[in-house]
């Protein structure tokens, strides 16, 4: 990353788009101090988040990546995971906010269901909704999906951005993605648009299709893509 200058504003639904291996992830991974800065600084509410206790810092973020963990136990015992102080009227409540209740009705025990081993008794669809389920049972300030929906069908990716937008009011969200789908559209307040580590443009969809090329082309190859599918 370099020369990053960057205000998002918060309760804001923020994109952050771009070609393969351009820094998205990097730029995130800062946030929760995964790895620290070699220069420069990052405030949350203008506070410097290297001055921030590391566990008070992370009780305020939840990120949902694209390679969901789940363990072995019950659906329930992995949505608490999120914060194992929950009580059962949240987790249920967080798993009706992601979608997991029209799962769990297929499910022989509801939210006491085993799901084996890395949730090998789930679709990558439903793993996903079950990790948003546990980011939301978090109730945190901050929301990070790194490529959550790039590896599951359009069904499941169209519920979990349903989840978001219906969930996105009550704190701020960042969604890393290497494209826009129309189901993003619909709640993304904003677009950032990086390449080769550096903030490339900044803007509304509308805005970044005439400015930006990179963008448009980003844009132009989902679409073919959806076409073709």
């Amino acid at each position: 990353l370099r020369h990053i200058n960057l205000r998002i504003e918060a309760g804001a639904v923020v994109a952050i788009v771009g070609p393969n291996g351009c820094g998205k992830s990097t730029l995130v991974n800062l946030l929760p101090r995964f790895y620290d800065l070699d220069s420069g600084e990052i405030r949350i509410d203008g506070v410097p988040i290297h001055t921030a206790r590391l566990e008070d810092l992370r009780k305020q973020i939840a990120i949902v990546t694209q390679d969901t963990v789940l363990f072995e136990g019950t659906v329930g015992e992995n949505i608490a995971y999120g914060s194992p102080q929950a009580t059962s009227a949240e987790i249920a409540a967080a798993a009706q906010q992601a979608h997991v209740t029209p799962i769990l009705e297929s499910l022989p025990l509801g939210l006491e269901t085993p799901i084996g081993e890395r949730g090998k008794e789930l679709s990558g669809g439903q793993r996903q909704r079950l990790a948003l389920a546990r980011a939301i049972v978090r109730n945190p300030s901050l929301l990070i999906l790194d490529e959550a929906t790039s590896a599951i069908d359009n069904e499941s990716e169209v519920l979990i951005h349903e989840a978001l937008a219906e969930y996105s009011a009550g704190c701020t969200v960042l969604l890393i993605t290497h494209s826009m789908t129309p189901s993003l559209l619909k709640f993304v307040n904003r677009i950032v648009v990086l390449d080769d580590g550096q903030v490339l443009a900044t803007g509304s969809h509308e805005q970044l299709l005439q400015s930006c090329i990179v963008y448009r082309r980003l844009f132009q190859t989902t679409e073919e893509q959806r076409a073709a599918a």
